[in-house]
């Protein structure tokens, strides 16, 4: 007999680049916080475009006061956290626009925030945008692309 009401167990979910810009890995960030992996585990992007996009199906569940970063949870619960540059906390939001708010509900593509980018170059230490899964202890796998041909930077399996 099927149980229809059976929900599968770890299944992927892909992760999309919220930023245009080139790929490379967490560890590549110059901050110790980021590539150290004490946040969490992710990829990074160095921006060509200051258009933020949400890059899962979810729930916003965080916008610093600073406009600097947002956290999202995915429908299947992976949180994970979008931090506009490096050090980029000092500009306090100077650059920044948001378009959406704590408990919004977002699809992929959605418009998230705006920040100009030659400001921040300006103002910050490093322009490299770290994407970060930051309930790493749920995760039961994850698969990193840097393939620039993919529109997908990570797919993670959550245990739930």
């Amino acid at each position: 007999m099927i149980n229809l009401f059976k929900r599968e167990k770890d299944q992927w979910i892909f992760i999309y680049s919220p930023i245009m810009g080139k790929k490379m890995d967490i560890t590549e960030v110059p901050d110790e916080v980021f590539s150290q992996k004490m946040v969490g585990d992710g990829v990074a992007i160095d921006p060509s475009e200051g258009r933020v996009t949400s890059p899962v199906e979810g729930e916003v569940i965080q916008i610093m006061d600073t406009k600097h970063a947002i956290v999202l949870k995915a429908s299947n619960g992976i949180e994970m956290l979008i931090h506009i540059g490096i050090d980029t906390v000092k500009m306090k939001g100077e650059g920044f626009e948001v378009y959406t708010s704590p408990g919004d509900q977002v699809k992929v593509g959605d418009l998230l925030m705006t920040f100009e980018l030659e400001k921040v170059r300006e103002g910050a230490k490093s322009l490299v945008t770290p994407i970060v899964i930051t309930n790493m202890e749920e995760i039961t796998d994850l698969v990193k692309s840097m393939d620039e041909k993919d529109q997908w930077i990570m797919k993670a399996k959550i245990e739930r």
